[in-house]
C-alpha cells in the first residue's frame, strides 16, 4: 500500500478550488449560486474526529503491545490496514472536496459580501476548508502511527504494525 503523497493531495485541492471558483463565476453570472450546505463543516469535522479517535485508540494499543504490558490487548494487523485504507480513501476525498468549498468561498469573498447570506455562506465554505484539512491531518496521522518500522528505511508502503 502506497503512502498518501500531501503535494498530489494540495494539487487536488487546488485543481478543485480553481474548478470550483471559475464554475461558481459561471454558475453566477445565469443565475443563483447555490448555498453552501450548514451540514458540511460538521460532517467533514466528525470524520476527521473518527479518524483521530482510531489512530490515538491503535497508538495507544501498539505502545501498550511494544511495551509488553500484562494484559495488552494486540492490534490485528488486518484491522489496522484497514484502518489506514479508510483514512486514505476520506483524506483523496476531502482534499477536492475542501477545494470545491474553497473555490466557492474565494468567488464569495470577492464578488462582494454586502449581502448576509453571503456572508453567512463565506463562513460555511471555510469552516468546510478547516475540516476538510483536519480530515486530511487526522489521515495522515494514523497512516504514520500504523507505518511498520521497516518501512521508515524502505520509504515504501504502509502497512499494519504488529
Amino acid at each position: 500500500m502506497r503512502q498518501l503523497h500531501i503535494k498530489a493531495l494540495v494539487g487536488v485541492f487546488l485543481a478543485a478550488g480553481v474548478l470550483a471558483w471559475g464554475g461558481a463565476r459561471l454558475w453566477d453570472a445565469f443565475g443563483t449560486l447555490p448555498s453552501v450546505p450548514k451540514a458540511a463543516p460538521i460532517v467533514l469535522g466528525l470524520i476527521a474526529v473518527v479518524l483521530a479517535a482510531t489512530a490515538f485508540s491503535l497508538r495507544s494499543m501498539l505502545r501498550a503491545q511494544r511495551e509488553r504490558r500484562p494484559g495488552a490487548k494486540g492490534v490485528d494487523p488486518l484491522v489496522a490496514v484497514r484502518a489506514v485504507v479508510v483514512g486514505q480513501a476520506s483524506a483523496m476525498v476531502a482534499a477536492p472536496v475542501a477545494g470545491l468549498y474553497g473555490g466557492v468561498g474565494v468567488f464569495l469573498l470577492t464578488s462582494g459580501l454586502d449581502v448576509a447570506p453571503r456572508r453567512e455562506q463565506v463562513l460555511y465554505a471555510g469552516l468546510s476548508v478547516l475540516a476538510g484539512a483536519a480530515v486530511v491531518a487526522a489521515a495522515v496521522f494514523l497512516e504514520r502511527v500504523c507505518k511498520l518500522p521497516d518501512d521508515e528505511d524502505k520509504g515504501g508502503g504502509v502497512d499494519a504494525a504488529a
